[in-house]
């Protein structure tokens, strides 16, 4: 078949070509071809334990008993910690948490608030 991206808007196969840009006959949506080069990448996105998606500056609350390392301090369950940033790596939130401080999560152990 063709190598033409699907509509965005209503998923469609019918788009075609139309100078700098794309068109769906279908819907009559029309997209720039930069819009869809930026769509392909595929970056891992970070869920949580319910699976849906976080992004940057979101509130979270935690869905279990966090022990910290070196410490006797316990993150207790609803905690909510809000404004996360997203880091590559195992422990993937970084977050202040109050009374206790900077610190990092996994996203296994949060849900979306």
């Amino acid at each position: 078949m063709s190598d033409m991206p699907q509509c965005p808007e209503c998923a469609s196969g019918f788009t075609y070509d139309d100078g700098l840009q794309f068109v769906c006959p279908e819907c009559g949506h029309e997209w720039s071809k930069e819009a869809s080069a930026g769509n392909d990448e595929d970056a891992p996105m970070i869920r949580d334990a319910n699976g849906n998606p976080l992004a940057d500056g979101d509130t979270v609350t935690v869905i279990k008993d966090l022990k910290i390392k070196g410490s006797s301090s316990v993150v207790k369950v609803g905690t909510k910690v809000k404004n996360i940033r997203l880091v590559d790596g195992d422990h993937d939130i970084d977050c202040r948490i109050d009374g206790i401080g900077a610190m990092k999560l996994k996203s296994e152990f949060v849900k979306k608030a």
